[in-house]
This record gives structure tokens, sequence and C-alpha cells, in this order.
């Protein structure tokens, strides 16, 4: 498809839960790149739709340059967001606080 065709798309509004840090760095690098967070969140998922030829189900490409991987950096850096997705993680719900529902996520160690 040509690029500069244009295509119309429908959006929904979807409610999801995430961990707060990751939300945070999410809301900072969508800021950075002049979008919205929710164009920021499709830009990853089509990217992460397009695996790097040869290495199909191994990895997949990036939609962040150099400057963004930069500014990530520092974003985690500044909202404590000290983990990764290698190993393996874990996210277990915080028991609710007397009179809330749960409303927030903690990761496990």
């Amino acid at each position: 498809m040509d690029r500069t065709t244009q295509l119309t798309v429908e959006r929904v509004q979807l409610g999801v839960r995430m961990e707060k840090k990751m939300v945070k760095v999410l809301k900072g690098l969508a800021e950075f790149n002049g979008v919205t967070l929710g164009q920021l969140l499709e830009n990853i998922v089509l990217h992460s739709f397009a695996p790097i030829p040869g290495q199909e189900g191994e990895h997949s490409a990036s939609p962040h340059g150099k400057k963004a991987l930069a500014a990530i950096a520092d974003l985690k850096r500044i909202y404590g967001f000290n983990y990764d997705v290698h190993p393996s993680r874990w996210f277990e719900e915080e028991a609710p606080v007397d009179g809330e529902d749960s409303g927030g996520s903690r990761i496990s160690t």
C-alpha cells in the first residue's frame, strides 16, 4: 500500500489496566514524540507485528530511534521503572486497602 494513501479507521475506547510506572513512561514518551498515548500504543503494536525478515518469531522491528530510546531510559530512571521484559516478569495485584477496590499492581520478586 502506498504510504500516502489515507486509511479510514474506527477507534474504540479501551479500558485496560497497566503498571503505574510503565504508564508514566509511556505518557512521557508520547509527549516526547508529540503524539497521543493511543497513537504511541498503536505504533508500538503495529511495529511488534512486523517481523525482521529471516528472524520471524524471534525479533520484531522497533518504532524507537536513538533519541527516543535515550528519552525512554531517562523516563524509566525518573519514574523508578526498574524492570524489563527479560527474564519473565510476574505481576501480582496488590491487596485492596480497606474501602478501595484493587486498583494497583506491583511486581513480585
